[in-house]
């Protein structure tokens, strides 16, 4: 009995799952503690008695399940137990592609909570927003509810519709959100450029590929503008991912230094990623959007580019989930997915329940737009005096310029343009 528990090895291979970064762990052996082994005679007594005593016949594969559920639940909101068939669902999200609505949840404060939608699924065009708490699903309330029962009932296959009850702030009640499911493919990268040279790029979560979707993003950003002299890196409502991704995608805006650290109970818990000179884009300014939708491996970059200065980090405060989960395979088919380690930034602060503060405080909100007045300047004159022919360089300028609704990303843009306008009049 006392050699029968298994002990974990950590090996590096990350992957992605419910916008958390995970790590898969190899099995060994070691001793429980005499203490523990006693504790574990209650729990083999207290089985006994419910088999032999309850009043229906019960399974005894569900009873041992429902109490590792409850005592992994209750460690912290992102540990939780598998049965053999919510694992082998899971290894079906980690490959991409699922039928489902296109949400990151978490258990917050005991309530199932959207972490944030992700951009061009069912949720997103629906109107789920990140905060909002989904208090039923159907007609099953989720309060107790674990994260894998949640994904279960979320899930489903294309063309099929699920009710969810959301409750948000300056709702009086929750109010109910019918939604068509549909095979969810990320898109990692999005990019545009916005006027004279400024380029815009999104990145929706940190999957297989995505430093070389930026590179070559980036590099057609460069050959539209003959020269990039400023970017905008929006990671809002980006619920993380892969950890080597959100590492690669530091790297390739920093030439040296730290990136991010782990620290657990265990030595194999604890690593360390460093940038390298090679790749790196150039020194162009640059800001990086976040808000409460910005969690895990985005905010290993935000929090990268913010500590080596490299970037301007603008909008809110970020989710703060600075923890490592790892995926340990049991005997049977099911599997733990517990938490290992903690994030920390370049200069040793940890992520965790606290985010990345941005450096300049944006709320997010629309830009109103109103009637536009038409003052008579002098060309409306009757009578005035012709000017030179043809547009000057300002006006042509502002008819090219892009209309921008999005507060937070206009107010990128201005302060970006603003740094070129100071740099020219003060030559510094």
């Amino acid at each position: 009995m006392e050699r029968g528990i298994k002990k974990v090895t950590f090996i590096t291979l990350f992957f992605i799952i419910f916008g958390v970064t995970v790590a898969t762990v190899s099995p060994g052996v070691y001793a429980v503690s005499r203490k523990t082994y006693e504790k574990i005679k209650i729990f083999t007594e207290a089985l006994t008695i419910v088999e032999d005593s309850y009043v229906e016949e019960v399974d005894p594969s569900e009873l041992i399940y429902n109490a590792i559920k409850g005592m992994v639940t209750n460690l912290d909101p992102h540990s939780s137990f598998m049965t053999p068939e919510e694992y082998r669902e899971m290894q079906v999200e980690t490959r991409g592609t699922f039928g489902g609505l296109g949400i990151e949840i978490t258990i917050k404060d005991g309530v199932l909570t959207v972490v944030s939608p992700i951009e061009d699924t069912p949720a997103y065009r629906a109107g789920i927003k990140a905060g909002d708490k989904i208090v039923k699903i159907e007609d099953k309330p989720t309060k107790g509810m674990t994260l894998n029962e949640a994904v279960k009932l979320l899930r489903g296959p294309k063309g099929t519709k699920v009710t969810i009850w959301i409750m948000r702030e300056g709702f009086e009640k929750p109010r109910p959100f019918e939604i068509v499911r549909d095979i969810i493919h990320i898109r990692s990268v999005k990019s545009r450029l916005l006027e004279d040279g400024f380029g815009y790029v999104r990145i929706i979560n940190f999957q297989q590929g995505t430093d070389e979707e930026l590179k070559k993003a980036l590099k057609g950003l460069e050959e539209e503008s003959g020269g990039l002299k400023g970017l905008i890196l929006d990671l809002r409502n980006n619920p993380g991912g892969l950890l080597d991704q959100a590492v690669s995608v530091s790297d390739i805006f920093l030439t040296k230094g730290l990136i991010v650290y782990t620290k657990g109970r265990i030595k194999e818990q604890e690593m360390r990623f460093e940038a390298k000179m090679d790749g790196t884009e150039p020194t162009y300014p640059m800001i990086v959007l976040v808000n409460g939708g910005s969690a895990s491996a985005s905010e290993i970059v935000a929090g990268a580019l913010k500590d080596h200065k490299r970037a301007v980090i603008m909008g809110t405060t970020t989710f703060g989930k600075g923890s490592v989960q790892s995926i340990i395979p049991l005997e049977d088919g099911s599997a733990l997915r517990i938490t290992t380690s903690k994030y920390y930034t370049p200069s040793g602060v940890s992520i965790q329940a606290r985010g990345i503060v941005p450096d300049i405080v944006v709320e997010e909100r629309v830009v109103e737009k109103k009637p536009e007045v038409k003052h008579p300047r002098e060309k409306d004159l009757e009578g005035h005096l012709e000017g030179p022919k043809g547009e000057g360089k300002e006006e042509k300028k502002a008819k090219g310029e892009e209309e921008i609704e999005d507060f937070q990303l206009k107010t990128a843009l201005d302060y970006l343009k603003g740094w070129y306008i100071f740099k020219e009049q003060f030559a510094f």
